[in-house]
């Protein structure tokens, strides 16, 4: 009997008097067995407590049915359920989950990736908030299967799970324009193509419907943190904002406690839009008026057309767009 805690096929053979080949064929449910030399080799890996090991039946079959899923923060709401929703189906679908977090770190998210070919995962689901030309070129090398959650490819390459970024903030403007004229845009890094790009030209359509001028003081980047949102507040008021439409929940949360720090109320003196509907938004006096996403569907539609590229199924749809509308609570009149 092996003597460490790690029970092998060959522990299993031994001990059932059969060869390893007859113990795979039963692990795997192969019908050419005969009833009563599976029933001992069941009761055998019972007793022994026998594990397949994933990674070497990998081997054999060139599957670990093992996925990886990167993450930029893994403390952040927005991608928790998102990765929840992943995590779900991928069970559905008997797959393991490797989460492996890029804490927003360009270099990090390189090396994390690489990590995860190196365990030769079967495919990957990637959520960031851009994808870097380096992120990209090690796309294109692997042959492992790619799709985007939450995330947007303006080059159309890989398969993609997202809202209409673009129409969701041009709605938020939309609702903020009916009380106000100078509406602030407060986001992320404007490197970031969502924010750059996708969110701050829903943002200039929506003022432009509204007739009002686009004004470069009135745009605003921070890190995705509470405390940046903070030490936002007195500066967008100082540029003349009445409102704001903020790009994630964290930031205003924190952009929103710094308002009443400075004395200003909300809803009365200035209105706030945030992003992603996720619980955040229900921990702050008042609650704040959000976008709504399906959040945990972008998740689990991801894992789900993942699935179908790894079984070499055909896609029906290879970017897919989720319906978004905007939850009002205290943060709008």
């Amino acid at each position: 009997m092996n003597t460490d805690d790690t029970i092998t096929i060959y522990d299993v053979a031994r001990e059932a008097g059969v060869s390893m080949a007859t113990v795979s064929r039963v692990v795997n449910g192969n019908k050419n067995v005969k009833e009563n030399t599976r029933k001992k080799v069941l009761e055998v890996i019972d007793r022994l407590d026998y594990r397949p090991n994933a990674v070497a039946r990998g081997l054999a079959s060139k599957k670990t049915t093992t996925v990886g899923v990167v993450i930029p923060n893994i403390a952040n709401a927005y991608f928790s359920i998102l990765a929840k929703g992943i995590d779900d189906i991928a069970t559905m679908y008997k797959y393991n989950i490797v989460l492996a977090s890029s804490d927003e770190d360009d270099d990090k998210e390189v090396n994390v990736i690489n990590t995860l070919f190196a365990k030769q995962v079967d495919g990957i689901i990637f959520m960031g908030h851009h994808l870097t030309e380096k992120i990209r070129a090690e796309f294109s090398r692997s042959r492992t299967p790619i799709v985007l959650a939450g995330t947007v490819d303006l080059e159309h390459q890989l398969p993609s799970v997202n809202i209409d970024y673009k129409l969701a903030t041009q709605n938020a403007v939309d609702l903020l324009a009916k009380n106000h004229d100078k509406i602030a845009f407060v986001s992320g890094p404007l490197i970031d193509d969502i924010n750059g790009k996708v969110r701050l030209s829903g943002y200039k359509e929506g003022l432009k419907n509204n007739k009002l001028s686009f004004k470069e003081g009135l745009v605003f980047e921070a890190q995705y943190k509470y405390q940046e949102g903070y030490n936002l507040a007195q500066r967008v008021i100082n540029s003349g904002a009445t409102a704001a439409y903020v790009a994630e929940d964290e930031l205003a949360a924190g952009l929103l406690n710094g308002l009443f720090a400075a004395g200003k109320k909300v809803p009365e003196d200035f209105e706030i839009v945030t992003s992603d509907d996720s619980a955040i938004t229900s921990y702050t006096r008042p609650n704040l008026t959000s976008i709504s996403q399906p959040v945990y569907d972008l998740g689990a539609v991801a894992m789900r057309m993942l699935t179908k590229i790894m079984n070499k199924e055909e896609l029906e749809e290879k970017e897919i767009v989720l319906n978004h509308g905007i939850t009002e609570r205290g943060t709008t009149k």
